[in-house]
């Protein structure tokens, strides 16, 4: 999706307690393969959109952060509904709570933001075909070969924030 085009997108939990707006295009939307995802999603795969955590507004009440493990072992912290506890974003790795996922199934219009790669496929389920034309990949990618220079920019600038600020 070009930024120059985006639109604000807005999500929330099943209970509507929780409600949020994307006001920017997110960096890159990844189709996660994983068995983890699977796991955690009970489904073949999730679909996450990575986007500064800054560009994600609430609109009603705070998610609770919840510490989960992960595959990485650097753990992960998942924003829950505290009522309904569905999951509506991540926080994965080294960037910590600077970089949000958002489980894009939990957007009102989740069919604006398709996967922009497929990963962690060597564990896809057998019956998904992979026909969408994005690239696919057996477990990660080079971010430097698939990213586009606004994306990597943007990381870039969010990698500086989190180093200037913690």
């Amino acid at each position: 999706m070009n930024s120059n085009d985006f639109v604000p997108l807005t999500g929330g939990c099943t209970c509507g307690q929780v409600r949020y707006e994307v006001t920017r295009s997110p960096l890159f939307v990844h189709g996660c393969h994983c068995t983890w995802c699977q796991r955690e999603t009970g489904s073949a795969f999730a679909i996450n959109a990575m986007i500064e955590r800054s560009e994600v507004k609430l609109i009603q009440e705070e998610p609770q952060l919840i510490d989960m493990p992960s595959a990485s072992g650097r753990g992960q912290k998942v924003a829950r509904c505290s009522a309904c506890l569905v999951a509506l974003w991540g926080h994965y790795g080294g960037m910590g709570e600077w970089l949000a996922f958002i489980k894009v199934g939990t957007l009102d219009e989740p069919n604006l933001l398709p996967p922009d790669v497929h990963i962690y496929t060597e564990s896809k389920q057998h019956w998904v075909s992979l026909t969408d034309g994005k690239p696919v990949f057996e477990q990660y990618y080079d971010a430097k070969e698939l990213w586009p220079a606004e994306t990597m920019t943007r990381f870039q600038a969010l990698k500086k924030l989190k180093q200037q600020h913690g």
